[in-house]
This record gives C-alpha cells, structure tokens and sequence, in this order.
C-alpha cells in the first residue's frame, strides 16, 4: 500500500511544486490588457477609449512592469484613470512618475490614492485576507503623499481625491466624481458633493455623462456614486482575489463586495440607480505577496460607446 502511494506523493509534489514556480515567477509578469465595450453615451456620440489602471504596488527593480506600463501610451487612450495603490515601495516615486509620465502625456489623467500611497508595504499573514477585510491601519502614514499628489499633478494629472471635475472628450462632456481610499477611511462625500457643486452648470441640452473613481469598492461609497448618478464606476484594491480557484473565482475581495464582482465588468445596482462598475485586477501586488494564480495583472481599455 505504502508502495503504490509514492508514486501519487511524488506526482503531488510535483504538481505543487510546479504551481508555486507558475504562479511567483511566471503568472505575476504576464501583464495583459482586459477590453470590454460599453453603451453610456449620448446618442451620435464618438466612441471614447480609457485606459483605467490600478494597483501598480510598484518597486524600484520592476523594470519590465515599468517599461509596459509605458508601452500602454501606444493604445491612443482618450482617457486615463488610475485608482491607486501605485505605490510598492518607500523609494519608487521617481520610478513610478517615469512609469506613468507617456500616459498622462498622451490623455487627460485622473487619479485617487489608495491605502498604499500612504503606508508602506510590510510583512502580513495572507491567510487573514480569507477570513476578513484587512484593518484600518493604526500606523504613521510613512510614504510621502503629498510629494506623490504634487509629482502626479506636476505631471498634468488630476487629482479626485474627493473632488470632482469636468472633461470634454471628443465633444462628450463627462463629469468626475472621485473618493479617497474607503479602505483606510479617507473618503469624504460630502467634500466631493461641494467640489461638484463648484463645477461650471451646463447648459447644453445633453446632461455630461458622470464616471466614479474609487480605490476601494465598498458597497457604501458605490451607493454614494450610484446616488450621484455615476454611470461607470472605476475601483481596484481587490487585485480579483490574486489568487483564484479555477471554475470557483476569487475567494476574497478583502472588503464587503461581492467575491464574484472581485475582477472585471459587472453592474452594481439599487432600487433606484444602476451602473456598470470596473474592478481592475491591478498590475501588481505587495512585495510580501509575490503570487498570482489564475488572475494575470491587467489594464483594462473600456471603449464607451452610444446607448442604443
């Protein structure tokens, strides 16, 4: 009996063996652009291509990661939204800004932080993330925010850390309402609600088409946006679970969203409002956590397109 189990064993730790190589040295740089297509706009609108990209986690020595970030400016994107966790790393502001700097020179940028563009990344036990959301953080924020915000805004991005702003693209007015990371409790709507009153009224017949942009998607702040009559909602922080069970999905979102809204389109809804809402896998993940396993790093290229 012993006999006839050792050849089992020895395929079994092959097998597992095989996994950990695939998905810490493989999976994890197979970087790749998710597409969808959405109706949202105004009839006889142009179509209207944006680039959303999240959780970079990015360290100083990725130097393959940065040079396909760049590389993305060569999809003509009309928009671009970043929702947070760029940073890895303590020292990688500089390599992060050089990351970015093709694509927010090609578009018009947006961006909200997440909870790791304020503390660095440290050592956690990652079976937690199956039992519950990760806390609120009672460190001294130990990453240089402020320099990363004015870095980003001196590169020509904007800044939707609670705030809202208007765009014109491609004679489409869009309206952006954005929060700061719910994950760590920095979001604020009722900021953002003022800085959305402060916006120019417009006065042309075809109300501006209104994007969300959040790190975290916790169900409260999605209900805020859906209040505020987001049509496209744009979050990351779950990373589509990083690890995924083949023909299950994603075994957590480490917040209250729902495990099978962890990754990609899906529609985030009420009684009264619903949405189309993008939760981008991310690019990255923490230096701690160097796995993926059936949840490639992404950007996603949404191509919005009149309602019929």
């Amino acid at each position: 009996m012993a006999s006839s189990l050792k050849p089992a064993a020895v395929a079994l730790g092959a097998a597992a063996a095989g996994v950990a190589v695939w998905s810490t040295l493989i999976e994890r740089q197979l970087f790749t652009v998710r597409r969808h297509t959405l109706p949202v706009l105004p009839s006889g609108a142009a179509p209207l291509r944006v680039l959303h990209l999240s959780d970079l986690h990015l360290a100083p020595w990725q130097a393959r990661k940065i040079d396909w970030v760049r590389s993305l400016a060569e999809l003509a994107p009309d928009l671009v939204v970043l929702t947070g966790d760029l940073m890895g790393h303590l020292q990688v502001r500089g390599a992060l800004l050089y990351a970015l700097k093709p694509l927010i020179e090609a578009a018009p940028t947006v961006f909200v932080h997440g909870s790791n563009d304020y503390y660095g990344p440290m050592l956690k036990n990652p079976v937690k993330y199956l039992l519950e959301p990760s806390r609120l953080s009672t460190r001294t924020p130990d990453i240089d925010n402020r320099a990363l915000t004015a870095g980003l805004e001196d590169l020509g991005a904007i800044n939707l850390n609670n705030r809202a702003a208007a765009l014109t693209l491609r004679d489409t007015d869009i309206e952006l309402l954005g929060l700061n990371d719910p994950h760590i409790r920095y979001d604020d709507v009722n900021r953002m609600r003022e800085s959305l009153a402060e916006l120019e009224t417009n006065a042309a017949a075809t109300p501006p088409v209104r994007f969300g942009v959040v790190h975290a998607p916790y169900q409260e702040p999605l209900g805020h946006l859906l209040d505020d009559r987001a049509a496209v909602i744009f979050a990351g922080h779950t990373h589509g679970g990083q690890v995924r069970v083949p023909g299950v999905g994603a075994l957590t979102a480490n917040c209250d969203l729902p495990t099978a809204q962890a990754r990609g389109l899906s529609v985030w809804h009420d009684a009264h409002h619903a949405a189309f809402l993008n939760v981008s896998a991310g690019l990255g993940n923490s230096i701690y956590a160097p796995v993926r396993f059936a949840c490639r790093p992404e950007a996603s290229l949404l191509t919005l397109e009149a309602a019929h």
